[in-house]
């Protein structure tokens, strides 16, 4: 793969606040829903999202680990899909990883809470969008 594109999905990643997140229903069907983009990451292919425990996506990641981010900047038309799989992490460790002060709005019982946990995205591929070219590329 080339760095250049490695480059380029990274700076679209660090810029973008909100992003796609794909899942697979009971069905088969692909499921969407704008989320924050991951507090923590590892380059483009570790993501850390928060969530709730009882989210449909939740449930739909642990019948099915199959996910999708997506990150776009529609002023220029660039945009970045990932495809990979998503893990739900309910331990301390995870949740404490990502906890930022104001998420008791969200989750009111604090980083205990059992309506808190973590969706660990791990990225295998990715197409990288920008000027009429597309870019595949593994990630490893």
């Amino acid at each position: 793969m080339s760095s250049d594109v490695i480059n380029l999905a990274l700076k679209l990643v660090k810029k973008t606040k909100n992003i796609v997140v794909g899942s697979v229903d009971e069905s088969g069907y692909p499921n969407a829903k704008m989320m924050f983009n991951a507090r923590v990451r590892d380059g483009i292919k570790l993501f850390y999202l928060t969530t709730n425990t009882s989210s449909l996506r939740a449930a739909q990641f642990r019948k099915n680990p199959k996910a999708s981010l997506y990150f776009s900047d529609t002023r220029f038309f660039k945009g970045l899909m990932l495809t990979g799989e998503m893990e739900v992490l309910t331990d301390e460790k995870s949740k404490e990883l990502i906890w930022r002060n104001g998420d008791e709005k969200y989750y009111p019982l604090g980083v205990t809470d059992p309506d808190y946990c973590v969706l660990k995205f791990t990225g295998k591929r990715g197409r990288y969008y920008s000027k009429f070219i597309s870019s595949e590329f593994t990630i490893e």
